[in-house]
């Protein structure tokens, strides 16, 4: 019973490494992803902001075409 116990764990150590290799890669994996959401947020601000600053001038050029005389 105790080989039988013991034959179910998996002592192999090139198993231990490659899931070591494979839990390393996943995390640069993770860390470049998270990376690159954090830029495309900050892009996504950026043109948020672009946005609102341009709506703002074609509202002041609006006003002020209503302000010319016809």
């Amino acid at each position: 019973m105790a080989k039988a116990l013991l034959g179910t764990f998996h002592s192999d150590q090139r198993t231990a490494a490659n899931l070591s290799s494979e839990n390393m890669r996943l995390r640069m994996r993770v860390r470049d992803l998270e990376e690159l959401v954090a830029r495309l947020q900050d892009e996504n601000d950026h043109l948020a902001q672009a946005a609102a600053a341009a709506a703002l001038l074609d509202l002041q050029s609006e006003e002020l075409k209503e302000m010319q005389p016809v």
